[in-house]
């Protein structure tokens, strides 16, 4: 095994990594009986974190 190999990264710091470039999360769920569509659900998420450089996009209420 290589150095790089053998490295082990904590959840903190992968999600760290992730939430600084952004995470996509995108889903489709259908329901059917008797191939008839009941239900349909289409999530799309974009998951990032927000610091002066990237600021939020909603509103601030005060």
């Amino acid at each position: 095994m290589t150095v790089v190999e053998r490295r082990e990264i904590a959840l903190v710091d992968l999600l760290d990594r992730l939430l600084a470039g952004g995470v996509v999360i995108k889903g489709d769920i259908t329901l059917r009986i008797a191939d008839v569509d009941l239900v349909r659900i289409d999530l799309n998420a974009l998951i990032s974190s927000v610091n002066a450089q990237v600021p939020s996009p909603f509103e601030e209420s005060l």
